[in-house]
């Protein structure tokens, strides 16, 4: 069991961060056109891994498979940051 008072860190190696918001603009677009909502949907697929939550409309499904889900979060965290570091 490692130490709990030390802090691990992670070292994610991706494909070019354009690739995931491609993905991501992709599946949002596919989302709303079906009438989902796509906040609620990418986070289920997010937490469970089970890509029943993206619809197969316009392809979204099989690409957002193709992106890790630690990437989604990874993505989906820096553009928040940005945002609201242009808000102050």
């Amino acid at each position: 069991m490692s130490e709990l008072s030390s802090t691990q860190f992670i070292n994610i190696n991706t494909e070019p961060e354009t690739l995931v918001k491609q993905v991501l603009d992709l599946v949002y677009d596919a989302m709303v056109e079906k009438g989902y909502n796509p906040v609620n949907q990418i986070v289920g697929y997010i937490m469970s891994g089970d890509p029943t939550y993206i619809t197969s409309h316009k392809n979204a499904r099989s690409m957002i498979m193709k992106v890790e889900r630690d990437e989604l979060v990874e993505e989906l965290l820096i553009e928040y940051i940005r945002t609201r570091e242009q808000e102050q």
